[in-house]
């Protein structure tokens, strides 16, 4: 058992919680679907244990988070930890093979909402409409990007704003450059 060090940040166990209960999944339920003691994952979001690689890739699969989600992001100076995020130092939470990178803005996952930095690559789109139990708020800092809300395309450019309400959405960036957005989901999905 390693027992956590009280001057590194400890992330993974707070966002590992977080997740679990974004999902309205117990210790319990989650447990059982990695087939893992309900001790042991308690042990785990508390920072007590440390997870295997192998546990990790479970937790995210089980969670539907990629897995670099769950690695630490660089240490900060204990007084910038949970309070700074270095731009090098941001954990990368989407996947460019869908045309989107994503980076969490936010600290960790423990706050009622999180920010995302958002990449979308020229031409690149999502096919399905999303529907997240979440309010989200979207504005645009460079490019163009077309975002459906309930079956309506709105057009923006750099300086326009969003938001979306539990509504089936859908992006797509038809253009010849990226667009970024910082994105603002509550409450935490990743």
């Amino acid at each position: 058992m390693q027992h956590s060090d009280p001057h590194k940040p400890e992330t993974l166990g707070a966002d590992l919680r977080a997740l679990r209960k974004a999902r309205g999944l117990t210790l319990a339920d989650l447990a059982e679907a990695l087939d893992r003691s309900v001790g042991w994952l308690s042990q785990v979001e508390r920072d007590i244990s440390e997870p295997s690689i192998v546990d990790l890739r479970q937790i995210a699969a089980a969670l539907d988070v990629p897995l670099s989600m769950l690695f630490r992001h660089a240490a900060a100076p204990a007084e910038e930890a949970g309070c700074v995020v270095r731009r090098g130092a941001r954990r990368q939470i989407g996947s460019a093979t869908d045309g989107l990178v994503e980076e969490l803005l936010s600290p960790d996952l423990t706050d009622d909402f999180e920010m995302v930095h958002s990449t979308f690559a020229p031409h690149s789109r999502i096919v399905e409409p999303v529907t997240r139990p979440t309010q989200e708020v979207a504005y645009i800092l460079s490019g163009r990007f077309e975002v459906e809300i309930a079956g309506i395309t709105h057009r923006l450019d750099a300086g326009d704003s969003f938001r979306i309400r539990g509504e089936p959405f859908r992006w797509a960036n038809p253009h010849d450059e990226p667009a970024v957005a910082i994105w603002v989901i509550a409450p935490p999905v990743y």
